[in-house]
């Protein structure tokens, strides 16, 4: 379900600026916005935001409609052509667009196929998008896995667009990452380039293997996410030969379309740490990869608005072009850059510095006054005696509370070995039932004589104790890593009032055949805070989820409001279900507690909200005032002190 709030989100802002068409004229000619929707979906969203927010401001006259390819994978790839010219079929004639917005390398390569058959030539603009490209294939390929497409540059090989007016274009600098590597290792022979089974991974393999024949000294080795799952990937990985180098280039999608995202990339790192790894686009760097030359990324959605109202304002044959290429930047991590003891300096070029640590001063401030005010007080003499009295009965009450603490850490350990036994029981329980399913009914098809109706039924048994079995996994993996402190929040300021609405809006529109009412109240218009939007939209989503499961045809309202005494933000999800025993309300926070056994999940949703939460200073409780259903509450501070 995740995969889909970025879709649901820009429906749900389409909705609102739709229903502002009673209150002003709008053109008879509207904006068509495409966009390619994938797995970044969030940067999708925020641009579509950004824009709508600053047409608005600018007086922006024409109604907006937002079209999505919803595409995914590159094995679908043949499909998008006719994905866009369905798009395009639904304006003709007088009702055509004013102008075309494409988002997404997806959306723009689908464009670039079909666009000698359009009738109607408008002006476009395109955005999230790279100068290389690759023409996609015009009929649906048997062999896409192992198809080797040409890189084609818009600029350099020169596609006439005309009516391309406008653009926000991303530029990828293999060279420059090469002489980077090759300066910080002269010994360099191979390069391994990581790529993945989407569209952005095809053209970057293609602008890859273009650039590469500049250096016919270095080997390329390609890690094809269109050939190797994210398991076949790292056993490869794990046979590269000596002096090899990495070059992560993306991934989000292996050849069997499962999103992995950051989990393969470290399950990548694990294996390789004796192998240096640089990226093109800012994949993986912060905490695999030590550098890279990479698009000097910003917010486009604000600057689209602007050319949309000048594409306006000048209507005709003659509008001038405005295509801006989104130039590189060399970054260096500075923690992994002194990690293999790589000098910047003899880089050819000039490079930015991230993740630099803090003076010795600022770090040891107050050691260095602490020493400071010992030696005054060993050069003095004064205090001697009292001095080494102190000692000795501080190392009296550390020696007392390391046999205090011992006791702790034993029955810590004996503890953690009782959860570890009960942990595997309910796994190999949870992990038993789906794959029972699975097993049983695949057996069931492979005997056959089953009718047409049968199989469907078997095939829809199998695929739903798949996801579960997906799910499971996923969840253990999410918990297991906020267990682990390795978990690290990305904060940003942004409006949790709408972020809310967002998320009611998109559980409602993906749990449609719940007899449900989502709905969601605050006494804020808008207010503004800081958080991880991502993990703030995780517990919101799993505890209207929760709340769906157990409540049949009433409603789940989510709310918001400030504690300013505790200076703290206070969301609560209110039920009108069967409710929870006040007996059993301490138990719904742990590992695998389910209160309904035959109810669909995992028992996890609510340990991870729970991990999350605290995460970030806040608490999370049931209200057992409550007793029209459930009510959660969950708490997080207006001042965040960022780790």
């Amino acid at each position: 379900m995740p995969r889909y709030s970025g879709y649901l989100y820009i429906f749900f802002i389409w909705l609102l600026q739709s229903m502002e068409a009673f209150a002003a004229p709008k053109d008879k000619n509207p904006i068509l916005i495409i966009c390619s929707y994938n797995p970044a979906a969030h940067q999708t969203s925020v641009t579509i935001s950004d824009y709508m927010e600053e047409y608005k401001k600018l007086d922006g006259k024409r109604d907006i409609i937002i079209e999505n390819m919803n595409c995914k994978s590159f094995s679908e790839s043949p499909l998008w052509s006719d994905m866009m010219t369905q798009i395009l079929s639904k304006y003709k004639g007088e009702n055509h667009p004013a102008q075309i917005i494409l988002l997404g390398q997806e959306a723009w390569a689908a464009y670039l196929s079909q666009r000698d058959s359009m009738q109607v030539k408008v002006p476009v603009i395109c955005s999230l998008v790279s100068s290389n490209v690759v023409i996609l294939p015009k009929d649906t390929m048997a062999n896409l896995d192992s198809w080797m497409p040409e890189s084609v540059d818009i600029f350099d090989d020169h596609l006439n667009i005309p009516e391309l007016k406008s653009g926000f274009i991303n530029h990828y600098n293999i060279e420059d990452n090469i002489r980077m590597i090759q300066a910080f290792y002269p010994k360099t022979e191979h390069i391994a380039f990581i790529s993945d089974n989407t569209y952005g991974g095809v053209t970057m393999q293609a602008l890859v293997r273009k650039e590469m024949k500049k250096f016919p000294d270095l080997d390329l080795i390609l890690m094809d996410g269109r050939k190797h799952t994210i398991y076949t990937i790292v056993e490869e990985l794990r046979h590269l030969p000596e002096n090899t180098v990495i070059m992560v280039g993306t991934w989000r999608v292996d050849m069997n379309e499962g999103y992995f995202m950051r989990n393969a990339t470290y399950a990548m790192m694990e294996v390789t740490s004796t192998i240096p790894a640089f990226t093109p686009s800012s994949v993986s760097l912060g905490y695999w990869a030590i550098g890279g030359v990479l698009p000097d990324y910003r917010k486009v959605g604000g600057e689209m608005a602007i050319e949309s109202i000048r594409l306006d304002s000048q209507a005709g044959d003659d509008v001038e072009k405005h295509l801006e290429i989104i130039g590189c930047k060399a970054v260096l991590d500075s923690r992994k850059a002194k990690e293999w003891g790589l000098n910047p300096k003899v880089l050819p070029f000039d490079v930015q510095l991230v993740n630099q640590p803090v003076s010795f001063y600022q770090q040891y401030t107050y050691q260095i006054w602490s020493a400071c005010a010992l030696f005054v007080i060993v050069t003095l003499g004064l205090f001697i005696s009292l001095f080494f009295y102190f000692r000795t009965k501080r190392l009296k009450d550390e020696l007392l509370k390391s046999d205090k603490d011992l006791r702790v850490a034993k029955d810590r350990a004996e503890e953690s070995n009782r959860l570890k036994s009960a942990f595997l029981a309910n796994m190999s329980h949870e992990i038993r039932t789906p794959l029972n399913s699975i097993v049983g009914f695949s057996d069931v098809l492979a005997v056959g004589g089953s009718t047409e109706e049968e199989q469907q039924t078997y095939y829809q048994i199998i695929k739903t104790n798949s996801d579960l079995l997906l799910r499971l996994i996923n969840d253990i993996l999410d918990l297991s890593r906020l267990e682990a402190n390795r978990v690290t929040l990305t904060w940003e300021e942004c409006d949790v009032v709408q972020l809310c609405r967002q998320v009611v809006a998109s559980v409602s529109f993906s749990r449609q055949s719940s007899d449900n009412q989502f709905l969601f109240t605050s006494s804020f218009e808008t207010y503004r805070m800081v958080t991880d939007v991502q993990r703030m939209q995780q517990v919101i989503i799993n505890l209207l989820s929760n709340a769906d499961k157990f409540t049949k045809k009433g409603k789940i309202t989510l709310d918001f409001s400030i504690d300013e005494e505790k200076q703290m933000a206070v969301f609560s999800v209110t039920d009108t279900g069967c409710g929870i025993p006040k007996e059993k309300q301490g138990l719904v926070f742990e590992r695998f507690e389910k209160l309904n056994e035959y109810a669909q999940g995992t028992g996890l949703g609510l340990s991870i909200c729970k991990l999350i939460v605290y995460k970030w200073k806040g608490a999370i409780w049931i209200d057992s005032d409550y007793t029209g259903g459930a009510r959660f509450v969950f708490s997080h501070p207006l001042k965040i002190e960022k780790e």
